[in-house]
């Protein structure tokens, strides 16, 4: 008697279960995806980003077409516009909302605190607000921090390496992005313990390169570090070639050293961008933003740029080439 109310407690529960298996499997559903760009479509950085997080996604079994719909939306470089391009996303009720760099983000949660949003690169989740811990972000967003302010840091160290002599660092930094602003604090202090000045310099978008360039020839800087904002990776080669122009040696934070800039040191984008299709797998599975641990990059990337390092003059340290991922000759 006991083990036939067993089997009918049993077969109960399983029938009770059954319709929340069929709902996380959810077979011939048909997903949809907001993507939210501040740089244009037809930017090279963009398009390979957008190019790894496809192929990702592909890998997890989802076809543009056929199981999956992509709404795209980019703002141009233009940061105004993008709450309402995300207040547009959100009326199209897509089921998951992916980001690329903090403006981007913080568009997105601004327009909702209900569909799930993974940052495939965003610089300080919990400074900003957006996450209460890293290990358990308790709201909407998740995805792949950047771990800026540490590799900020030690982007000046690697500029006081290769140009020892140079007391005053121009930052080149978008006012717009909150999370760089909030932590200028920290880079000034970072700057001053090893004897050196930081000169902040502000740019929003492609068109302010050029006067960016002029203020830091008038406040006489030595070297630059570029900031990781969207708008200024889009533009690196243009910034490098800048940089060259008025001879300063430049760090960037992702591939700069292929425009020209000297040396570049960051996590490599494609894996963080394809590792961005598992939280959205994790998430179309069932999965809460809320519970899915925001991830620091695993791999940082040093390159350095021989012709541009002749070009200035410098005499890069052969312990810096030893630990160089990538070397351009």
């Amino acid at each position: 008697m006991i083990e036939r109310r067993a089997l009918v407690f049993a077969l109960c529960l399983g029938a009770l279960m059954a319709p929340v298996t069929a709902f996380a499997q959810q077979p011939g559903r048909i997903w949809r995806i907001g993507i939210l760009s501040l740089p244009l479509r037809a930017d090279a950085m963009t398009s390979n980003r957008l190019g790894a997080f496809m192929e990702g996604m592909r890998e997890l079994g989802y076809v543009e077409g056929k199981n999956l719909l992509v709404e795209s939306r980019f703002a141009d470089g233009k940061a105004d516009r993008l709450p309402g391009l995300a207040a547009d996303l959100v009326k199209l009720r897509v089921d998951v909302i992916v980001t690329f760099g903090t403006p981007t983000v913080n568009a997105a949660w601004q327009a909702t605190k209900t569909i799930p949003i993974v940052a495939a690169a965003f610089g300080d989740p919990v400074g900003s607000g957006f996450a209460a811990t890293l290990a358990r972000p308790g709201g909407n967003v998740t995805g792949l921090t950047t771990m800026g302010e540490v590799l900020y840091v030690k982007r000046l160290e690697l500029l006081a390496t290769v140009a020892p002599n140079a007391m005053r660092v121009a930052f080149l930094t978008n006012p717009d992005n909150a999370a760089l602003s909030r932590a200028l604090p920290t880079y000034r202090a970072a700057a001053q313990k090893g004897g050196r000045e930081l000169v902040v310099i502000n740019a929003r978008q492609m068109s302010d390169f050029e006067h960016s360039f002029s203020l830091m020839s008038r406040e006489r800087v030595e070297a630059l570090m570029v900031a990781d904002d969207p708008n200024f990776v889009s533009h690196g080669a243009r910034i490098a070639e800048l940089a060259m122009r008025h001879r300063l040696p430049s760090v960037f934070g992702i591939a700069g050293e292929k425009g020209g800039g000297l040396i570049s040191y960051g996590p490599p984008s494609a894996p963080r961008f394809r590792r961005a299709a598992t939280f959205v797998d994790r998430i179309f599975k069932g999965a809460k933003p809320a519970d899915l641990p925001i991830e620091e990059p695993t791999q940082i990337e040093l390159a350095v740029n021989l012709r541009t390092a002749k070009a200035l003059g410098i005499t890069i340290p052969q312990s810096l080439l030893l630990r160089a991922d990538r070397v351009i000759e």
